[in-house]
């Protein structure tokens, strides 16, 4: 603090501040060094314009003054940041783990800053949506794979195949086939697999033990006998499976086993009344006429994992974060249940290829920066820390032969599935067409509605919703 009469030397300080500023480039930062200068400089100039207008009374007032003008000088040094900003949005968990990652990958580009931003998953499509609207979008994002046929066809995602081509990292054939193909829309490489998922069996052992099965079930028929036995051996009160009606998740696992494609015409109709998605429909209806799945909801019971612990069901279509889930929630069953691949009308079944990716938007202005960090991230060393801190699978399959995901029991089935995975329809409108699947088939279930008039209304219902993407095609097809 200046003692005494401090109304006469606050100009002094202004003056070398603002000389500072104005000789300094406005986008630079400075380094150590000039910092010095100027506080040098600074003390110099302070103390002969002090010995100037004082008298010899307030001359030891001098130093004081010179080393604050010093401090202040060092804090404006500070005042601009010259490295590269990457911006870098993540939806959910993800990103407040990934963060503990960003060190290493800063320390090797010291002249690149990430910034992350979390966005909360009930309110990211919206956000991304309006952030393309107003050309706010992020360098580089976290995208889940259902989402990047829409902004594809925005024109809001710049190709990777020439950075792929380039790398020595990031290298196709590492990844499981229906996961990188979630990412390829009209032949074009648009997002690199981050994590996968994919819904599968979790089964209790000992409750299939008990009806007379050492073994999840392979097919559909032994699917059945077994979801007979168990209903058999619970009673009237319990079932052998849950599928929530508020879910499509489930009827969609079992739609993509065939061959049958969900749509048609370059995926401008629906296709729900060829025969394969007919018998996935039939088989699903069948779980409840034949009382072993109940007309439920997931809102209608207490939740999955204590109905799963307590036996009402022992069969559950669910995805890899139930691993860690289970374990934690139901400690009590540890040892009575497992994982299983979804079973198949003949055997190996499939299922859905789910996850998230990373993509690069158009208008970033440092797409190669953003590509490096999407190739950090990629790499096998980062990808097994990712698994170790969420939990969350690895897309390459070379990151499976990690201890601690080899030699998880539960993780096993998911790294069988995963390489039969098949992707959704690839349209910017499938998750309307999928929600409009799950009514259908609650209309069925719940309502009674026969199958083949349920499959007759949802194949119009999902012509009207893509007539906007046929007009579109039929207007680029023009010459």
């Amino acid at each position: 603090m200046i003692h005494g009469d401090q109304g006469e030397f606050p100009h002094l300080m202004r003056d070398d501040i603002s000389t500072y500023r104005a000789s300094a480039p406005s986008a630079a930062r400075p380094g150590w060094q000039d910092a010095v200068r100027f506080g040098y400089l600074s003390l110099i100039r302070a103390s002969e314009r002090i010995a100037a207008c004082c008298n010899r009374d307030r001359l030891h007032l001098a130093p004081r003054v010179a080393a604050l003008l010093f401090v202040l000088g060092l804090a404006a040094c500070g005042g601009t940041d010259s490295r590269t900003t990457i911006r870098f949005w993540t939806i959910g968990r993800e990103g407040e783990v990934v963060a503990q990652l960003l060190p290493a990958f800063e320390r090797a580009h010291p002249g690149v800053r990430i910034e992350i931003q979390q966005i909360p998953l009930t309110a990211s499509h919206e956000k991304l949506l309006t952030a393309f609207a107003g050309d706010a979008l992020p360098d580089i994002c976290q995208l889940g794979n259902t989402w990047i046929p829409e902004f594809a066809a925005l024109g809001a995602l710049e190709p990777l195949q020439p950075f792929v081509d380039a790398s020595t990292v990031v290298r196709s054939d590492d990844y499981f086939p229906g996961i990188w193909d979630t990412n390829v829309i009209d032949g074009r490489l648009y997002g690199v697999p981050w994590y996968v998922d994919t819904r599968l069996l979790f089964y209790r052992t000992d409750l299939l033990a008990k009806a007379g099965f050492d073994h999840a079930p392979r097919d559909w028929d032994e699917w059945r006998r077994a979801m007979a036995a168990v209903k058999t051996q619970g009673g009237a009160e319990k079932y052998s499976i849950f599928l929530p009606l508020n879910e499509f998740e489930p009827l969609l696992g079992l739609a993509l086993q065939q061959p049958d494609p969900l749509l048609r015409d370059n995926g401008t109709r629906g296709n729900f009344e060829s025969a394969g998605f007919r018998r996935a429909l039939a088989f699903y209806v069948e779980m409840f006429r034949s009382d072993w799945a109940p007309p439920m909801s997931n809102m209608q019971i207490s939740n999955v994992w204590d109905e799963f612990a307590r036996g009402f069901f022992a069969f559950y279509i669910t995805g890899p974060w139930n691993i860690g889930e289970f374990k934690r929630r139901v400690p009590q069953i540890a040892g009575q249940w497992s994982t299983a691949p979804l079973p198949g009308f003949e055997g190996q079944g499939g299922g859905a290829a789910g996850g998230s990716s990373f993509a690069i938007f158009r208008s970033s202005a440092h797409k190669q920066v953003a590509w490096e960090l999407a190739e950090f991230l990629s790499a096998v060393e980062q990808q097994q820390k990712f698994y170790e801190l969420t939990g969350d699978l690895p897309p390459r399959r070379s990151v499976w032969t990690y201890p601690a995901l080899a030699g998880d029991v539960y993780s096993k089935a998911f790294h069988e599935q995963l390489e039969h995975v098949t992707p959704s329809p690839k349209v910017p409108e499938w998750e309307r067409i999928a929600q409009e699947m799950r009514l259908m088939a609650e209309r069925v279930i719940r309502g009674g509605v026969p199958i083949d008039t349920a499959l007759k209304d949802f194949d119009a219902k999902t012509d009207e919703i893509l007539a906007k993407r046929r007009a579109l095609l039929a207007d680029r097809s023009k010459p």
